[in-house]
């Protein structure tokens, strides 16, 4: 069993260093996709990843992980794959946004952001563009954090988040699973808890 990790905006893979050694250690092979939201846009990177997922699709079985924007350039990459390439297992979503960010929303006019984040910023930003980003027709597992950060009520208000996102923002009705774990946004990936949930469900699938 392979499993590719894909790392969210403004991270590297190095976010997923836990993950990727525990995952090794249960004979899973490990491999990851590195990208740039400062220098590509979303187009250019789906295209990158598809040819990575087609390499991987090669080998045999796999999966793949992808934290936060991770997810959404996963399940646009597998909407349109070389006709024949063989499909993921599953596809495991951590913290990762099915609409529009409301932290990218309010930020979506600030220079700053605009220059870091460039396309894939605005596209977190857009509920259009969002929509279009096709659902994951594969069993998909989304790992839910549920530990906020200090000072944000004002932007959930009561509804559950993980310091980025809100619960709305990441759920739907194509999902297969949902887990929630009390775990804040950005350590989704290094979280030994979230790794052994993603290790639970792959054990038995190889036997």
């Amino acid at each position: 069993m392979q499993a590719l990790f894909v790392h969210g905006m403004g991270r590297s893979p190095i976010s997923a260093i836990p993950l990727l050694w525990r995952l090794k250690r249960q004979n899973i092979s490990p491999s990851w996709f590195f990208y740039s939201v400062t220098f590509q846009d979303f187009p250019s990177i789906t295209q990158r990843l598809q040819k990575k997922i087609v390499s991987i699709a090669e080998k045999g079985d796999y999966v793949l992980i992808g934290h936060s924007l991770g997810g959404v350039l996963i399940r646009n990459a597998l909407a349109s794959l070389p006709e024949g390439t063989k499909l993921p297992d599953r596809v495991f979503l951590l913290g990762s946004p099915v609409r529009a960010s409301r932290i990218a929303t309010t930020l979506r006019r600030n220079v700053l952001y605009r220059l870091a984040t460039r396309d894939c910023g605005q596209l977190l930003a857009s509920e259009e563009r969002m929509k279009n980003v096709p659902p994951s027709l594969i069993p998909t597992t989304s790992i839910v954090g549920t530990r906020s950060l200090f000072g944000l009520s004002r932007l959930f208000g009561n509804e559950m988040n993980d310091g980025i996102v809100s619960h709305s923002e990441v759920t739907a009705d194509w999902i297969s699973e949902e887990i929630y774990v009390p775990v804040i946004h950005s350590v989704l990936p290094w979280n030994r808890q979230v790794s052994r949930l993603v290790i639970e469900r792959l054990l038995p699938s190889m036997h």
